[in-house]
């Protein structure tokens, strides 16, 4: 790890103002300076967690078998339970400490060892043991939250089903109260609402938190369905390992990543628990089978109890962001080392990250991932904000389920993106199982299903954009709206005509710097994110105006015309998400010498999504032909700006060989190479060396 001596002298500030060859001279980066801001808002719980997985005891062995995988698994898990502080989000009187953005920042690192390993200990802590204590009441807690914090119970979390995943709302497993016997019956009344894809259920959980939809019948009265509530099932006999009467299920096998995690389907067919199994913050039964809620609204107490559970996508946005890192981190240090092909000099080959194309592959993914770990951050600091009770109100709460569901499709895709092009990046190194590359992006593929399909995440932040949208006009009367649609109509149609365009062309005419200068600010950026994301937004609004009077299926037919539509205003969302975080961050980084490389790398990120929705941006008008190609042009520009960067950009995530564990990054490339240089100069220099035919007359 090489570190810069810090910068004294003036430097600009976001790279907007100055000489851009002084700003050259004066960029380097402060290796550690950068590496404390990476580590964001808890950095000693973070660097703890790394020491803690730099022990070979987590780490993942490459070509176990699927048994002896499961089985390093879970007692590492039971290692952790020990050793790990894992119980660092729940209460004091369970050896918590009641910090819930301190418990993911720790939880995250463990994808550094083995990401079977963080999704094994998020299903046993992060959703059974986080349902019990965020579902529950303290007789909940009182009688199983223990257990399933020092593991005496490995739990499953039983939402998921066959037949339903991302609708929640629609699942088939019911719980029925018995009040002649105070029991919950719980039973899957046909094949598809057998629950699924659950770690912990095939091999390893004794116990399950079932989420079933509660039916009731008070005394003299018809059953009632409540909605979806959260039932603790015991499973399995923890001394035999055999379902308990009742429970049945099946493995779900060999998997394409993930495979230390045993998941499995469970079915009940009419299994029968105490009245007091029901996990009741929530919702409750007395005995004669009244039900009750602190909520009154059945689909405010299902959004609230599903809110309670965001800590999920929380967390696999974090483990995104580590994966990327680690995938960049080898394949740009393999890529400064490995040479091939000669090029000017017929004596000496090139390196990888000296090709420009090379840096197209790498360097904008590396800008994409500064700005998902700054996102993250930010994200951490809103659910700890929340769940640590300091601004937890019903807005806060959905402002965090809405960033959340914003931000975990974005760095979860754009993991899958990034380590597939860094083993490609890495040639047949690469697909080496020991080089790591291929392994973590088997086991982040089911991340952008997990916890929520990213698309249909996606949906749910598009139509939270058009609920705001539309709540900007709830205070106009029917004139000012008007008035407003008519002038955000005419501001579109502006931007479309050829007069727009022509004033961009006739200012940038004979200077291609003046319209790279306007691109590089930061102004000129926000601004056509900003318009990007709010034209998309209106546009679907008007569209979808007709749908408030329409018959209920007339009105669902539109909406699905324009779903697309909805979905990429989304995504346009959390694209605006990240770069506004990556430059809020930017005035955390004290020296200016690593601010102004930093300043470049937000530049390339915001730029590359420019040019990423280049057609959208011409088709209407906000740039035109000439200032269009200036984008790819200084894309281009800032590439070769920060090649000399790239190395101390990924030196600056503090990863260590032991958490690395790549031999292709390790320097034994670097040793490979100079041997070989070495063999060959000593070659020429005896002049033994064999002519090329090609010199041969």
């Amino acid at each position: 790890m090489t570190t810069t001596t810090p910068r004294t002298t003036p430097s600009s500030t976001n790279g907007e103002q100055g000489d851009p060859r002084l700003d050259a001279e004066l960029a380097g980066i402060d290796v550690a300076h950068l590496q404390h801001v990476l580590l964001g808002h808890y950095p000693e719980l973070r660097l703890a967690a790394r020491t803690l997985m730099s022990d070979e005891r987590f780490h993942q062995i490459p070509g176990q078998t699927l048994a002896e995988h499961r089985e390093r698994v879970l007692a590492q898990l039971r290692l952790l339970a020990v050793e790990g502080d894992v119980h660092r989000s729940f209460p004091v009187r369970f050896g918590g400490a009641e910090d819930h953005g301190g418990f993911l920042a720790r939880f995250e690192e463990l994808t550094h060892a083995d990401p079977s390993l963080q999704i094994k200990s998020g299903v046993q802590w992060g959703l059974f043991a986080s349902a019990i204590y965020h579902l529950g009441t303290e007789r909940n807690h009182d009688e199983f939250l223990a257990d399933a914090l020092s593991i005496a119970v490995p739990g499953a979390f039983a939402m998921t089903e066959t037949g339903h995943g991302s609708d929640v709302a629609a699942i088939g497993t019911t719980a029925t109260y018995d009040p002649a016997t105070q029991e919950i019956v719980v039973h899957t009344p046909f094949r598809a609402a057998w629950k699924d894809y659950l770690g912990n259920a095939a091999q390893h959980g004794t116990a399950a938190v079932v989420f079933a939809r509660l039916i009731t019948a008070p005394p003299g009265g018809q059953a009632v369905d409540h909605g979806v509530h959260a039932v603790y099932v015991p499973i399995r006999d923890p001394q035999t390992g055999e379902f308990l009467p009742g429970v049945g299920g099946e493995d779900d096998g060999l998997k394409g990543g993930l495979n230390g995690i045993d998941n499995g389907r469970l079915w009940f067919d009419h299994v029968r628990v105490p009245r007091t199994n029901l996990l009741n913050r929530y919702g409750d039964i007395a005995e004669d089978g009244t039900y009750s809620s602190p909520i009154a609204s059945p689909g405010r107490r299902f959004f609230t109890m599903l809110g309670t559970l965001v800590q999920g996508r929380v967390s696999l946005d974090g483990a995104a962001v580590t994966a990327s890192r680690l995938g960049l981190t080898i394949a740009i240090t393999y890529g400064n080392q490995r040479r091939q092909f000669a090029s000017a000099s017929p004596t000496e080959e090139v390196v990888l990250l000296d090709y420009a194309e090379h840096q197209r592959r790498l360097l904008p993914l590396l800008a994409e991932t500064y700005a998902a770990g700054f996102a993250h951050e930010d994200l951490l600091a809103a659910f700890d904000d929340v769940f640590s009770g300091r601004n937890d109100t019903p807005e806060t709460r959905e402002d965090l389920e809405t960033l959340a569901a914003a931000l975990k499709p974005a760095s979860t895709w754009h993991a899958l993106r990034t380590l597939q092009t860094c083993r490609e990046a890495c040639g047949g190194a690469g697909f080496l199982a020991e080089n790591r590359i291929t392994g973590l992006r088997a086991d982040m593929d089911v991340y952008a299903t997990f916890e929520g399909d990213n698309t249909v995440l996606l949906q749910l932040v598009g139509k939270r954009l058009l609920t705001d949208y539309g709540k900007s006009f709830k205070h106009l009367d029917a004139v000012k709206v008007a008035r407003l649609v008519a002038e955000r109509a005419a501001d579109a149609a502006r931007f479309r005509t050829p007069l727009h365009r022509a004033v961009q062309t006739i200012a940038d005419v004979g200077d291609a710097r003046r319209s790279a200068g306007q691109l590089r600010e930061t102004a000129t950026q926000r601004s056509l994110l900003v318009d990007r994301v709010e034209t998309m937004v209106a546009e679907i609004a008007q569209a979808l105006r007709p749908a408030q009077k329409a018959d209920p299926a007339t009105a669902a037919a539109l909406f699905n015309q324009h779903q697309h539509d909805l979905v990429e205003a989304a995504r346009a969302h959390s694209e605006l998400v990240q770069w506004e975080s990556f430059t809020a961050a930017l005035d955390r980084v004290t020296d200016p010498g690593t601010r102004q490389v930093l300043t470049w790398v937000r530049d390339l990120f915001g730029l590359t999504l420019v040019e990423r929705h280049l057609a959208w941006y011409l088709v209407n008008g906000r740039l035109s032909a000439g200032r269009a190609r200036t984008v790819t042009s200084y894309i281009d520009r800032l590439l070769t700006r920060l090649r000399p960067h790239a190395q101390d950009l990924v030196d600056a995530f503090g990863y260590g060989q032991e958490h690395l564990r790549a031999p292709i990054a390790s320097g034994a490339e670097a040793e490979r190479q100079d041997e070989a240089r070495a063999y060959l100069k000593a070659q020429r220099a005896s002049g033994d060396a064999p002519r090329p035919e090609k010199h041969v007359r």
